[in-house]
């Protein structure tokens, strides 16, 4: 008669929990579920994520840093579940061929990570991993890969409300550190101890001054985005739109300008000429062939979240993006996002937005643009430290109303704006970029004495001109020098 009533008292525990949704994970009783991958010595867990239950800590027994708990395994090999993550599917089976594991099946990549992972645990090794940390609203947080394009999915790795607390982490902060299988009932690997936070050591304090509390200043170290004779569009940009870091900028673009192959040369030329800049190209509602081809062209680190995706997922990833940017700022580095584009970010927002009663000409809730803004006044140059720059493309001439309100909305609030002309292309003539209607904030601050002289002269001798004559014109004498100083020596004062 006990075991019955115990029975009978854990059913009805069981009936009694709440099912809502926290950023795209089920959560049961304030923790969140994913969908459970064939694991060998697991066994699903009804409490959710049960890493220490109540105790806050990430390996049971454990003290309050969530470094104890479990002994040393010092003399284990030690496996990268971020390089299997890299891996291929056939390769991953090779690995799992050497470590004994046969009769797999058709299993799904995560699937087979899942059990070379606990196969190595199960003989002595031991493992580790590094991601990026995102805070659920109940304590406790998960790293997510750039595998998944920092999205839920069965690998992240759980942190414990005791090691954020401890470490002072933050949404963004780049984890790494050894992880543990899960035990019994449990469904996530979970971090056992931190070893570098932000690609830093823990055995000294963090002292990081809050991105928010960092000056603000102008623009003033140039990018330099010539990069070679024939790359006339990074040329024209460099004299008439000169890029600074922290620039804010708006690319307004109507359809089949060339928007994406523009972004895909400055790209390029920030990788050549700028290595130590961490360049980032956020994909936002983009086609998934572009991503590949972004990829696959550019050596910097491409997030996207596709059409097909839903609008949680679009602002998941961008939210996760920019917090990151920041903690990168804030320990002193350049970071360069690319976004394409700012316009369909906005729409997310704006789907998820509740209604307020409010509504704007174009179906766009007043409130809706508040946090796309907040995206993108984050880029800055730091006085005495990083800076943060942000290109966004802005779709114009869709025929939405909708996407010539979100325009109206950041028009003006960058300190670069480069205009993209429908009637260059129409005559394929390459970059389309309307000369006129393009320019840099305080430019001064970039280029320059002599060079911003004969650029004004430029720019006095084109105006008037038809877009479409005045680019033909530069074009022309661009390709007959080798580069742009040499370029501005041959004009005449």
């Amino acid at each position: 008669m006990a075991l019955r009533k115990s029975n009978n008292s854990s059913r009805r525990q069981g009936r009694g929990r709440g099912r809502r949704q926290v950023n795209g994970n089920v959560a049961i009783d304030g923790e969140p579920r994913h969908t459970r991958p064939i694991v060998r010595d697991g066994a699903d867990n009804p409490d959710g994520a049960g890493e220490g239950g109540e105790q806050g800590r990430g390996d049971e027994g454990g003290d309050r840093d969530g470094r104890g708990g479990q002994p040393e395994r010092n003399d284990g090999p030690m496996l990268s579940l971020f390089e299997l993550q890299d891996k291929s599917v056939p390769e991953l089976c090779e690995v799992a061929d050497k470590q004994g594991l046969v009769d797999l099946g058709a299993l799904q990549k995560h699937e087979l990570i899942f059990e070379i992972l606990n196969e190595h645990a199960r003989q002595g090794g031991r493992m580790n991993s590094r991601g990026v940390l995102e805070i659920l609203p109940d304590g406790f947080g998960f790293l997510r890969s750039p595998h998944s394009n920092y999205t839920p999915c069965p690998e992240d790795i759980y942190v414990s409300p005791s090691q954020i607390r401890r470490f002072a982490l933050r949404t963004g902060d780049l984890v790494a550190g050894e992880i543990r299988e899960p035990k019994e009932k449990e469904r996530f690997f979970a971090l056992l101890r931190v070893n570098q936070i932000n690609e830093q050591e823990t055995d000294g304090s963090r002292r990081m001054v809050p991105f928010e509390n960092l000056t603000p200043i102008f623009p003033d170290q140039r990018i330099n985005l010539e990069n070679g004779q024939d790359e006339v569009s990074m040329r024209v940009m460099d004299l008439f739109t000169p890029i600074g870091m922290g620039q804010r900028g708006v690319i307004v673009a109507p359809p089949r300008t060339g928007k994406t192959v523009l972004l895909q040369k400055i790209a390029n030329s920030i990788s050549a000429n700028h290595p130590d800049a961490h360049l980032i190209i956020l994909l936002i509602d983009e086609r998934p062939e572009e991503v590949t081809d972004m990829t696959r062209n550019t050596k910097a680190h491409v997030i996207s979240s596709t059409f097909d995706e839903t609008p949680e997922r679009h602002v998941q990833v961008a939210e996760l993006v920019i917090e990151m940017s920041k903690r990168m700022v804030e320990c002193g580095k350049d970071v360069v996002i690319l976004l394409d584009s700012i316009t369909r970010l906005a729409r997310a927002y704006n789907t998820l937005q509740p209604h307020s009663g409010k509504i704007l000409s174009g179906g766009v809730d007043a409130n809706a643009l508040h946090k796309p803004r907040r995206f993108f006044a984050a880029a800055r140059n730091i006085e005495n430290g990083g800076s943060l720059t942000i290109m966004a493309t802005a779709l114009v001439e869709t025929g939405s109303r909708m996407d010539d309100v979100i325009f109206e909305e950041f028009k003006g609030t960058g300190n670069l704006e480069l205009c993209l002309d429908r009637s260059l292309v129409e005559k394929r003539i390459f970059p389309a970029i309307n000369v006129e209607k393009s320019g840099t904030r305080k430019e001064e601050l970039l280029l320059h004495p002599d060079e911003l002289g004969r650029i004004w002269t430029l720019r006095r001798a084109i105006n008037g001109v038809p877009a479409v004559e005045a680019m033909e014109m530069i074009v022309k004498r661009l390709k007959k020098t080798k580069n742009n100083v040499e370029f501005l020596m041959t004009m005449k004062e």
